[in-house]
Order: C-alpha cells, then sequence, then structure tokens
C-alpha cells in the first residue's frame, strides 16, 4: 500500500508539473484563456490513477523501477507515459459527459455544465449551453493534445527505438478502440428495441471491451512494458492478465453506476438507468424478465426517472438475478486474471502488485 501512494503521488506531481508548464508557456494567450486552463488543472486533482499505476507496473514486469530514487530518463519517461494515460483518460470522461449530457463528474458539475454556468453568470450573448459544450470539447481535445505530447516525450526518452515504436503503436491503437468502443456505446442508445439476448449481450460486451475495458489496464500495462523493452511473451501474458481485470473493472463500474453511494462516486444514482445504457447487467436483466414487466423495463429505460423509478428498476434488475450474474463474472475474470498472471514470465514482484492493484480495481466501491 505505501508502494502505491508513493506511485500515486509521483504521478501527481507529474501531472501538475506538466499542467504548470502548458499554463506558463500560453500565457501570451492573455488572461481570457484562464478558465479554460484553471479547469484542465481542477479536473485532474482526483480521480484514482488506476490507468497510470497499471502503466508504471507494466514497466515493473519487465525491468526494475526503483520508487523510492525517481530520477533518470528512463524513470521520467514511465512517469511521462502514466501521465500521458492520465490526461487521455480526462479527456475521455469530459467527453463522456458531453455525450451523455450529465451533469456531474466526481461530485462536482461536469465540464461542459460549468462552462454553461460562467456564460450565464457574466450574461454573454448567445447560448449558454452551446457554449458549454464547445467549452468541453475543446478542453477534452487540449487534453488529448497534451497527452500526446507527454507519450511522445516517453518514446523518445527511450533508447531502444523498437520499444518506443511498440509504445506508440499501443497508445495509438487505443485511442481508435476507445473512439469507436464510444460510438458504439451511443448506436446502441438510439437502436429502437434490443437484439435477441445472445446478439444483445455481444453488442454489449464489444462495447465494455473496446470503450473501457482494453484501456483501463491492458493497454497500460503493455505501454509501460513496451518501454521497459518486454518480449513478446511478456506482452502476452500481461495481456492475458490485463484483459479480464478490465472486464472486471468495467463491470464493477456498471454495478456501482445502478447501485453505488452517490457521495462515494460523485454521480447520481441511476444515471446509467436514465441515459439508456444497454450495459450487461441490464442485458442479463431484461433476459429473466416475463414479457410484460420486460415491456415496463424497457419502457422506463433511458427516459427522466424520479427516485421512486431508479428504486423500481434497481429493485427489477437485483430481483431478475443479474447483480448475483455480474458479480459471478467479476469473480470468474479476476480467477482469469490471476491464473494468467501466475504462467507470466514477468519479475515476481511486479507480478504480486499487480495481484493486489487488480483486487483493489476489481473491488472497489467507488
Amino acid at each position: 500500500m505505501q508502494e502505491t501512494t508513493r506511485l500515486a503521488g509521483l504521478i501527481q506531481e507529474r501531472i501538475g508539473d506538466t499542467l504548470a508548464r502548458h499554463r506558463q508557456a500560453l500565457e501570451p494567450l492573455g488572461p481570457d484563456a484562464k478558465p479554460l486552463l484553471d479547469e484542465a488543472i481542477g479536473f485532474l486533482s482526483g480521480g484514482k490513477r488506476f490507468r497510470a499505476q497499471f502503466a508504471a507496473l507494466g514497466y515493473r514486469a519487465t525491468r526494475p523501477l526503483d520508487l523510492a530514487s525517481p530520477v533518470g530518463l528512463e524513470f521520467g519517461a514511465v512517469l511521462d507515459a502514466a501521465c500521458a494515460l492520465e490526461l487521455f483518460h480526462a479527456a475521455a470522461l469530459i467527453h463522456d459527459d458531453v455525450i451523455d449530457r450529465s451533469d456531474t463528474r466526481r461530485g462536482r458539475p461536469a465540464v461542459h455544465r460549468l462552462f454553461s454556468a460562467v456564460h450565464q453568470q457574466r450574461g454573454w450573448r448567445g447560448e449558454s449551453d452551446h457554449f458549454g459544450l464547445a467549452g468541453a470539447i475543446l478542453l477534452g481535445d487540449l487534453l488529448q493534445s497534451w497527452a500526446d505530447e507527454l507519450l511522445q516525450a516517453a518514446c523518445d526518452a527511450v533508447p531502444d527505438r523498437g520499444a518506443a515504436r511498440r509504445a506508440r503503436d499501443h497508445f495509438n491503437r487505443m485511442r481508435s478502440e476507445v473512439a469507436i468502443g464510444q460510438y458504439l456505446d451511443v448506436l446502441e442508445e438510439q437502436r429502437p428495441t434490443f437484439a435477441e439476448h445472445a446478439e444483445q449481450l455481444e453488442r454489449s460486451t464489444r462495447v465494455l471491451v473496446y470503450k473501457s475495458a482494453k484501456y483501463s489496464v491492458e493497454a497500460p500495462l503493455l505501454i509501460g512494458a513496451s518501454l521497459a523493452g518486454a518480449r513478446e511473451e511478456q506482452e502476452d501474458g500481461l495481456a492475458d492478465f490485463g484483459l479480464p481485470i478490465g472486464v472486471a473493472f468495467q463491470l464493477r463500474d456498471d454495478l456501482l453506476g445502478v447501485f453505488g453511494d452517490e457521495e462515494l462516486t460523485g454521480k447520481p444514482i441511476g444515471d446509467d438507468l436514465a441515459e439508456g445504457k444497454r450495459t450487461v447487467l441490464v442485458t442479463l436483466a431484461r433476459a429473466n424478465l416475463p414479457p410484460t414487466q420486460r415491456r415496463i423495463f424497457d419502457d422506463l429505460l433511458g427516459s427522466e426517472l424520479d427516485r421512486e423509478q431508479v428504486a423500481i428498476l434497481q429493485r427489477t434488475i437485483r430481483e431478475s438475478g443479474a447483480v448475483d450474474r455480474v458479480e459471478e463474472m467479476i469473480t470468474r475474470n479476476v480467477d482469469r486474471a490471476t491464473e494468467a498472471l501466475r504462467r507470466a514470465p514477468i519479475r515476481p514482484e511486479a507480478a504480486e502488485s499487480l495481484a493486489r492493484l487488480a483486487e483493489r480495481a476489481a473491488r472497489r466501491t467507488f
């Protein structure tokens, strides 16, 4: 735990230094740019840093990394890659809130809502909501740009050009997969009806894998490992571990989106239900409902819900047995990942740290 705390602290410090450097470089743009830069700092002040930690552990799976002596080009490269993932993740969350029309994130207004409020408070002309959307999209784009710069700095610092190219390839593929996974998620919400159960479950699983699971664990591990010059069999072992943990991570996220503690998650409970998310949890619940109850469930899903209606949907999902099924799926994926970790040709101390971090990611309560 002390090692994890130390790593999270180093990552946060690096993020702060990165944002301060950009802020100073952009001072010539004048004070009107300040709200955008302030929100970049504010938005990145929280978070669990799972992706950054998995990137650092991916490196340590292949090569030693002394957290007690954070010096040298290689250590800087690892931190830059880890922070690139955090900036990319922040950008993805900002854009996701725009797409989902979410009002809050981490217990504070979503970025587009914040900029909309600024517009209203200052009495500017035009539509405040449109200004909010524009500000959020542009901040997300800016953070993606800075993430790319950090990843490139990490690759440039690695003497092994082949290793640097592999890290860049993993990062590029991750960005493409997340964007398309997000599109598939939006597409699912627009379809007028659910597909037959087997097809719907396959679609929901595909969205889960490409929108979140792969980029939450597998991609960070592979980026970190490739920077360290990992062999192909080491990357394969980490991927065999990373994907099921990423799936477990997102399945837990889906449960928290419906049943979590609002004060801990920072988002209104039932948001996923109001947005009409066709998650694995929802798909499994529908499969066990009688036709009349399923029609009522479908009519409520994706509509404006009051607390009583959220409670009805929660109770329906729980009584369908879907929650137990998802918990079983999480356990199976953690077991599968643990077995893959035992077989993986990686450094034992890194494997122990990966197992602990994976358990935290899959069993978390917020």
